[in-house]
C-alpha cells in the first residue's frame, strides 16, 4: 500500500492553519461521546465533596427568593405586576441562573482547561458546550422547583393564567444558552491577552441583572430607562417566561426577533472568535 492510498484511508487529520469559518462541527458530533463523559464529570466533581450534593440545586434558588422577596418585594416595595412575589422572583431567577451560569463557567474555559489543550487534541468547541449541557441539569431541577411553587399557589387558590406563549419555551431555553455561550466564548478568547477580565466577569454579571427584569417588571421601570432594559435581550426571554407560566409580562415578536437576531449574531461571533483564539492560545495564556 502506497503513501497516497494510507492518506485515504485516515479519518482524521489535524492541521495547523485552516480557515476562520471552519468551526469543525463534524468534529464536534464525532466526539459526542466525549462531550456527555465531560458532562457527567462536570455534575460529579462539583458536589462530590458537598454535605447537601445536588440538593444544592434547590437550596440555592429558595434562599435568593427569599432574599429578594425579603428586600425588594418587602423592604423596597418594587412592583410584582400583580404576581405573588416569590413566584414572580423564583421566575426571574430561574431563567437568569441559567444564562449566567453558562455566561460565567464558559468565560474561563480556556484559562481553566489550559493544560488539556495544551497535550491532547479534540475539538475545543466540546468544553464550552459540555457547560452549557450540564447546566441545563440544573436549570432542569430548579425549574422543577418553580414548578411545585406554582402548583402550591394554584392549590391555594391563587388565580394564575398560562399563555399560549408557553409554547415559545424551548426556544427561550436555546436562546439564553445560545446568549451565554456566545458571550462566554468572546471573553474567554480575550482574557488570554487580557487577564482582567476574568476579575470583572462575576462583577458585570451582577450589575447586568440590574439592567434585566428580574427583580422588577419592564412596567415598573422608569420610562427613560424603559428603552435601555428592553433592548438587552434577556429582558424578553424574561418577561416573555413570566408570561408564559404566570400570564403577566410583555411580549411581540418584533421584540422577540431582535433578541434572536441580536444573540445569533453574539453567538457567532462567540464562536468565530473562539476558533481564531484556541489555535495559538497556548503560547499566550
Amino acid at each position: 500500500m502506497n503513501r497516497n492510498e494510507r492518506i485515504q484511508d485516515w479519518d482524521l487529520i489535524i492541521e495547523g492553519k485552516t480557515s476562520l469559518f471552519d468551526l469543525k462541527f463534524n468534529d464536534v458530533w464525532q466526539y459526542r461521546d466525549l462531550l456527555a463523559l465531560l458532562v457527567k464529570r462536570d455534575f460529579i466533581s462539583f458536589y462530590k465533596q458537598t454535605v447537601f450534593g445536588p440538593l444544592w440545586f434547590f437550596i440555592q434558588p429558595l434562599f435568593t427568593m427569599i432574599v429578594y422577596t425579603f428586600v425588594f418585594g418587602n423592604l423596597a416595595g418594587i412592583s410584582t405586576d400583580g404576581l405573588p412575589q416569590p413566584l414572580f422572583y423564583l421566575a426571574g431567577i430561574t431563567a437568569w441562573s441559567y444564562f449566567a451560569d453558562c455566561l460565567t463557567k464558559t468565560s474561563t474555559v480556556f484559562r481553566d482547561n489550559a493544560n488539556i489543550f495544551g497535550k491532547v487534541y479534540f475539538p475545543r468547541l466540546i468544553m464550552p458546550l459540555s457547560i452549557v449541557v450540564s447546566n441545563l441539569i440544573r436549570f432542569g431541577v430548579q425549574f422543577l422547583l418553580f414548578l411545585v411553587l406554582l402548583a402550591y399557589y394554584y392549590a391555594i387558590g391563587v388565580e394564575l393564567a398560562f399563555s399560549w406563549v408557553l409554547l415559545l419555551s424551548p426556544v427561550l431555553l436555546v436562546l439564553m444558552a445560545l446568549f451565554g455561550l456566545g458571550l462566554g466564548l468572546i471573553i474567554t478568547a480575550l482574557t488570554t491577552k487580557y487577564r482582567d477580565l476574568t476579575f470583572l466577569v462575576t462583577f458585570g454579571v451582577q450589575l447586568m441583572m440590574y439592567g434585566t427584569t428580574v427583580i422588577y417588571p419592564l412596567n415598573a421601570a422608569p420610562e427613560n430607562y424603559k428603552p435601555w432594559i428592553a433592548a438587552n435581550p434577556m429582558t424578553t426571554i424574561i418577561e416573555t417566561f413570566r408570561l408564559a407560566f404566570l400570564g403577566a409580562g410583555n411580549f411581540s415578536w418584533a421584540s422577540l426577533g431582535y433578541s434572536s437576531v441580536a444573540i445569533g449574531v453574539i453567538f457567532i461571533l462567540g464562536v468565530l472568535i473562539f476558533n481564531k483564539t484556541e489555535r495559538s492560545f497556548v503560547d499566550t495564556i
